[in-house]
């Protein structure tokens, strides 16, 4: 862009901020902005404003990245697109206006210096949106997964024995999956022992086991028995450093040990055959 226009943008930065403020009034009364702090809201106007302003000065590889930054973290919390390219709308007729009205522009290089603005405005509208694309098209992917993650079968293993494998992380909507899954199919195959392995749960604190207790409970309200496996040393002795009591119902380290158990609950057990015996 042209040095002249670039240093008209930095002596009028403050008119240019005060009118573009005053501009996205006309466009911010929304649900979302209404739900934010007036000082949250004033404090992202400014740092948004002053970003387009300040990427004339940085090469380009830096505007990309601060801009990149600044996009993520407000995607994240939850920011709308609209009010984004809005605002850059609003700045692009602002910075114009203010240009036209301090006879910044030569005449004869009007159509040349408009050009410079609407392609340096509409780099960074390209640029945000395409940060909000991939944003969400990371965002179903994800879900995706999660959705992969959250599947809690129950599987029959053997008459009135049913195995429950957890595998992931177990938050309370994978919890409310796995609570209805359990239930309908203890039910279905007619569990009388269920085995819940977390061997594949990363992580065991106060919200899992807390999930986990009422899983056991509901286990017991419908007739059936909860052993709960895969206990591993650490998780063991996370439990035990938490205070966590799960004395409430049997424990095992392993799901063999689980199953065994479970053969017993319904007077069944595990026998060794020899050779001798089919003769």
């Amino acid at each position: 862009m042209q040095p002249s226009i670039i240093e008209m943008i930095y002596s009028q930065r403050q008119e240019i901020i005060d009118r573009w403020k005053e501009e996205i009034r006309h466009f911010s009364d929304n649900e979302f902005t209404r739900s934010l702090p007036a000082e949250v809201y004033n404090e992202t106007n400014v740092e948004f404003v002053r970003l387009i302003i300040d990427t004339l000065e940085l090469e380009q590889s830096e505007a990309k990245e601060k801009l990149r930054q600044f996009a993520e973290r407000f995607i994240n919390t939850g920011w709308p697109l609209s009010y984004f390219t809005q605002g850059m709308q609003a700045f692009r007729r602002v910075l114009l206006e203010t240009m036209t009205s301090q006879e910044t522009i030569n005449s004869k290089k009007v159509f040349e210096t408009f050009y410079e603005v609407e392609s340096w405005i509409d780099g960074i509208i390209n640029q945000l949106v395409d940060e909000y694309s991939g944003s969400w098209e990371n965002t179903l992917h994800l879900q995706k997964l999660a959705l992969k993650e959250l599947s809690a079968p129950l599987i029959p293993v053997f008459e009135k024995i049913s195995v429950m494998p957890l595998i992931g992380t177990i938050d309370t909507e994978r919890a409310k999956l796995i609570m209805e899954n359990l239930l309908e199919g203890i039910i279905e195959h007619r569990s009388q022992v269920v085995l819940i392995d977390i061997t594949g749960v990363p992580v065991v604190d106060t919200m899992v086991a807390h999930h986990i207790i009422q899983a056991s409970e509901a286990v017991r309200l419908v007739g059936a028995e909860c052993i709960l496996v895969g206990i591993r040393p650490e998780i063991a002795q996370t439990i035990v450093n938490l205070g966590i009591d799960l004395g409430k119902f049997p424990t095992r380290s392993t799901l063999r040990k689980g199953i065994e158990t479970g053969l017993e609950l319904t007077q069944r057990k595990i026998v060794n055959i020899s050779s001798d015996d089919f003769r």
